[in-house]
């Protein structure tokens, strides 16, 4: 034991009360008590103990620390009174200090070597954070003893902290709680005690201003402290790594993965307690029951890690789950080797990266295999059976880990489908789950199977655009007819060399036919003439070029150009096709990416329904009004903003399509149309389809002009409507069309749209007359 005065952060102290004393007297009334009630061979000890105490009356007055110190009979006897008979002094870290926790004046040999150690001094070499936190500390410890025992609030303040320092023999974190034990200090009033209002005072106490209001109500000046603390130092660090990798788990969605499992890692590496060892995670994600690599849960991961620089992180994947998922099982390897590496593939990299020592362990998830955790180290053979005792406690919160990564791989997965493949989309996704509720508690009431509700909106304004790709039907069918025109050219040129290895009569009728059909595809070609022309290559080319190969072997190479012409992926006979879908795929690649990008901005000004057709080109819909979002109350202005964005979106998705006329193949322009409908409608969700459709007589009428405008003519002339280079808007009167007016003013001024206004009148189409266009130029610089 030890009697040297130790200082406890002499910078950091709690401003202490006037008359805060030590004293023994709490000690020696908490002895009379025991004994009074102590019914074993204890009691003997305690009225040992008491008379010692006895003996001796100062101890029962205020005295200094250094008084105190000197009388290592009576201390030892506190030691013997307040701890376990078997505790060993020489590893149990204790001490008695004055009732604030300034001054310890005894403790065990195990509390004094590690306070006066490097290790104890970088423990309290603290940031401003640090200091600020140990100051609330000990204000908390000080009015936690006033509150209970004046006001009987118990405040649920801990009489304890934890620290943490960085053990130089390991370079790793390691943590310490602090405990006092206050059963030995007494509270004494100064004078009459203030009056607090307690049921408004308790709320606040767990509050960030909770101590300052305490310390203006009830200053610490007006009480004495008596008595002495019990300081004990517990190590906590596995608990506390364990801590931390389940507050990792808890804030899952908080951290990126490489964030979130470097806290796991690190947390395993204190939970060791060797900082010689690296671990890594590597979760099973899996896909239609297969499993699945991604680059972004397996980056932790030292062997795709390795195989990653070498760019076989594919294939090492690959290998190591038909290795190791058939048959799941703890693999140590004390030294990795080439006979190690042959019959385990996936380790071929990690010998060459520096790896001396590798393990795999699986981690199951409710009896499936979630991933594995490595071990390994680039220095020393690693002491296997050590160190899985140690991460045994973390097992279950890794699997629980891992299955996360692989429930975010399925959420992310679905997310797409549902953005890219259905309608439900997040803006209308709580009336499909209010929906499915509903039916699920009907079925559960009733126990028979009901029809589930019909999903609707009711008064929400539509807008419609459309980006169409110009002639793109006169494209198809001129890059069609090229490619024929190659194709049967193909074709004649090896009949003809046939015919001069083997005369025959059906020879001569098949070029004689092949040429019927050169000159027939030299004008327009109908859909007919497709049909017959793909019979004529299926039951006639086909099967004689197929006898002519059976019959002469070692003439197969008259018919090469043939067959290489007429492959779809490199043949000539395709590649004005080839050329003319890469273009349109291009084009509309753009404009879905434009309109996938602009959907976090539109639904965060108001939410609204945003659905996209695929046809030559994009149409798209959108719907917004209250019904979509009963929660956010709507105004017309989200609407307008909305109508200014989709009048802005059709001129930057103009000029994104107009820049990439330098790269695509085939020069392809886009049209550029908005159909303004300035009522609100009513919408429902078709199941059959899996898509929203208007609802009632009347706004059916919105579809069938929706379908009918695309290709629709200027009255009295034969020119479309639509035009490359332009915006078309289609109206019925002019009070639609007034607000946009105020939209094109606007971007005409920010250098978007031209001064030029075409105002039309448009052909009658069948059930719908009275229709009106504006038209104006788009400006791509």
């Amino acid at each position: 034991m030890q009697t040297d005065l130790l200082h406890i952060q002499d910078d950091v102290q709690l401003p202490e009360p006037t008359d805060s004393v030590l004293s023994f007297k709490p000690f020696i009334t908490f002895l009379r008590k025991r004994i009074a009630e102590e019914k074993t061979v204890k009691k003997r000890f305690f009225e040992e103990v008491l008379a010692r105490f006895e003996e001796d009356p100062s101890f029962a007055e205020p005295m200094s620390a250094e008084t105190a110190a000197a009388r290592t009979d009576l201390l030892e006897l506190v030691y013997a009174s307040l701890t376990p008979p078997i505790s060993d002094e020489k590893h149990f870290l204790w001490a008695i200090s004055t009732p604030s926790p300034k001054k310890i004046f005894y403790c065990t040999d195990a509390f004094g070597n590690f306070f006066n150690s490097p290790r104890s001094r970088e423990m309290y070499s603290k940031s401003a954070e640090e200091i600020e936190r140990v100051l609330r500390y000990k204000l908390e410890y000080a009015y936690s003893l006033v509150l209970d025992r004046f006001y009987g609030i118990h405040t649920g303040m801990k009489n304890e902290m934890v620290y943490s320092y960085l053990d130089p023999s390991t370079s790793l974190n390691r943590y310490f709680r602090i405990h006092a034990d206050t059963r030995f200090i007494e509270v004494e009033p100064k004078g009459e005690l203030p009056e607090l209002n307690l049921s408004s005072l308790e709320p606040r106490l767990h509050e960030m201003d909770g101590l300052e209001t305490l310390k203006m109500l009830l200053p610490l000046d007006l009480f004495c402290f008596q008595g002495f603390s019990v300081i004990t130092l517990t190590d906590i660090t596995p608990r506390f790594a364990l801590d931390n990798i389940r507050s990792a788990i808890l804030e899952y969605s908080a951290h990126g993965a490489n964030q979130r499992h470097q806290r796991v890692i690190d947390s395993l590496k204190t939970l060791s307690g060797e900082n010689q060892i690296e671990f890594g995670l590597l979760p099973f994600l899996k896909l239609n029951g297969k499993p699945v690599f991604d680059s972004n849960d397996c980056s932790q991961s030292v062997l795709i890690q390795t195989a990653f620089r070498a760019g076989k992180e594919k294939e090492v994947f690959q290998s190591l789950v038909e290795h190791y998922v058939q048959n799941p099982r703890a693999l140590f390897f004390d030294e990795l080797d080439e006979q190690r590496a042959l019959q385990f593939p996936f380790l071929a990299g990690l010998k060459q990266s520096g790896v001396v020592s590798y393990a795999v362990v699986p981690i199951f998830y409710n009896a499936h295999l979630a991933g594995v955790i490595e071990i390994y180290s680039r220095q020393v053979v690693l002491p296997y059976e050590h160190i899985l005792s140690a991460l045994e406690p973390a097992f279950p919160l890794l699997a629980q880990l891992l299955q996360n990564c692989a429930d975010e791989f399925r959420v992310r997965v679905e997310d797409v489908i549902k953005r890219k493949f259905t309608s439900l989309q997040p803006a209308v996704q709580w009336k499909f789950n209010e929906a499915a509720w509903n039916y699920l508690k009907q079925k559960k009431i009733s126990g028979q199977k009901h029809e589930i509700e019909t999903i609707s909106f009711s008064d929400v304004y539509p807008l419609y655009g459309a980006i169409d790709i110009r002639d793109s039907t006169v494209q198809r069918n001129a890059a069609f007819r090229e490619d024929t025109r190659v194709l049967l050219e193909t074709l004649l040129r090896a009949l003809r060399l046939l015919k001069e290895l083997q005369p025959l009569g059906l020879t001569d009728e098949l070029i004689f036919r092949t040429e019927k059909w050169l000159d027939r595809i030299s004008g327009n070609i109908t859909t007919n003439d497709e049909i017959l022309l793909g019979l004529f290559f299926e039951r006639e080319v086909g099967p004689f070029l197929e006898h002519f190969k059976s019959t002469n072997p070692g003439k197969p190479d008259i018919l090469d150009e043939f067959i290489a012409a007429k492959d779809e992926q490199q043949g000539t006979a395709f590649a004005h096709r080839r050329a003319l879908e890469n273009s349109m795929r291009l084009i509309n690649a753009t404009v879905n990416a434009y309109f996938d990008q602009a959907q976090p901005e539109l639904q965060e000004s108001y939410p609204c329904y945003f659905e996209k057709f695929r046809t030559d080109g994009v149409e798209y819909d959108v719907y917004i009004g209250q019904s979509i979002a009963p929660e956010k109350p709507f105004n017309l202005l989200y609407l307008k903003n909305l109508r200014l964005w989709q009048l802005k979106s059709m001129v930057e998705v103009a000029r994104q399509t107009h820049a990439l006329l330098s790269q695509i193949e085939v020069p392809l322009h886009t049209t550029h149309l908005i159909f303004v409908h300035a009522n609100p409608i009513d919408i429902s969700f078709r199941t059959d389809e899996r898509r929203f459709d208007v609802e009632g007589a009347y706004n059916i009428r919105y579809e069938i002009i929706k379908k009918r405008i695309d290709k629709v003519l200027v009255r009295d002339s034969n020119e479309r409507l639509t035009q490359p280079g332009k915006i078309a808007l289609v109206y019925f009167n002019d009070r639609e069309i007034e607000e946009y007016m105020q939209y094109i003013a606007y971007l005409q001024e920010q250098g978007y749209l031209g001064r030029e206004l075409e105002f039309l009148d448009l052909e009658e189409l069948q059930g719908v007359s009275g229709l009106r266009a504006l038209r104006v130029s788009i400006l791509y610089t």
